[in-house]
């Protein structure tokens, strides 16, 4: 560790799987010294609690998020920057309004150009075409080795951290409703569209059947906020557990035999904890916007959708004998 740490603002991207990719660099930027405060939504102090990072709430009106960066500028000031340049602040965000803000706040930030970015960033680079920028992971990836001067490749696998308070609320929830570990966890929501289509799978209300007929493991959901009544009414017999935190989610999937995932949040945070997770997809390209790591395995026949049977022998494959 480094004797005097050097302060870092970093903007989180809105999506939780971008935060989940993005964890890698934010390692990387504090073994080398950096003292990182981040600023995201509400949820993403509970789902990066197990780092000990500051994570800030995002402000809710443009001024808000201004004056909550000027005054961590302010703070962090008493401290050396001492990044090249005297860059102090990553925007991971593609908006132009994420890199305003910084610059307003008196910040000097890097991050991807495009939108007019690169006449409000300290510096900016072009942000790869898709098709030719390799996997999301290495985009964010590649913003830290500009600030560090290195050319080091992505980690093969995410090294997530679960905290202590969010294994106790875990093992509380898995006691009340009697389950055991070797639960297959379900995730058939999706936020937004794929260039368009529904990311979501069609047959997943069929397959959970299959899996409930004949696999005799429980099935566990965790709905988000608006799902939990398609959870209820959809997945007849499977334990639903509405209102569960991220942070305690990730803790319940490192008690689960495998994860079955559209395009989603919580497959990407199932494979950063690295159970197996079986992620079913259709227009999602996985090369680009798949999950990350070894534990990952995608069914995916675009432009058609996988069907149970293709699905079930899968699930069945990964699960333990």
């Amino acid at each position: 560790m480094h004797a005097c740490p050097r302060p870092l603002i970093i903007r989180l991207r809105n999506w939780v799987g971008d935060v989940v990719l993005c964890t890698p660099v934010l390692l990387r930027l504090q073994a080398q010294g950096h003292e990182l405060t981040l600023v995201g939504k509400g949820w993403a102090a509970d789902l990066l609690a197990g780092f000990g990072w500051t994570v800030l709430k995002l402000g809710a009106t443009h001024g808000d998020r201004v004056a909550h960066l000027v005054q961590r500028r302010r703070d962090a000031a008493r401290q050396r920057w001492g990044s090249p340049g005297g860059i102090n602040a990553i925007s991971f965000p593609y908006s132009a309004s994420s890199a305003l803000e910084m610059r307003l706040a008196g910040l000097k930030a890097i991050g991807y150009d495009g939108e007019g970015r690169a006449l409000l960033l300290h510096r900016s680079w072009p942000r790869p075409r898709f098709g030719q920028a390799g996997h999301e992971l290495e985009v964010y990836w590649r913003l830290g080795q500009h600030l560090l001067g290195t050319q080091e490749s992505a980690p093969p696998a995410l090294q997530w951290r679960v905290s202590r308070e969010h294994t106790q609320r875990a093992q509380d929830l898995m006691q009340a409703h009697g389950l055991s570990p070797g639960f297959i966890m379900l995730c058939p929501f999706a936020g937004g569209t794929f260039e368009g289509q529904d990311k979501r799978w069609p047959d997943f209300q069929a397959f959970a059947e299959q899996a409930r007929r004949h696999c005799g493991r429980a099935l566990v959901l965790c709905p988000g906020p608006g799902e939990e009544d398609e959870a209820l009414r959809g997945y007849p017999g499977a334990v639903v557990l509405p209102g569960v935190d991220l942070g305690t989610c990730a803790a319940l999937m490192q008690q689960a035999a495998l994860m079955v995932s559209n395009d989603t949040g919580p497959g990407h945070l199932a494979a950063a904890v690295g159970i197996p997770l079986l992620s079913v997809l259709g227009p999602t390209e996985p090369g680009h916007w798949g999950a990350w790591g070894p534990s990952v395995h995608v069914e995916r026949h675009w432009p058609r959708w996988p069907t149970v049977e293709e699905a079930w022998a899968r699930a069945e494959s990964l699960l333990p004998r």
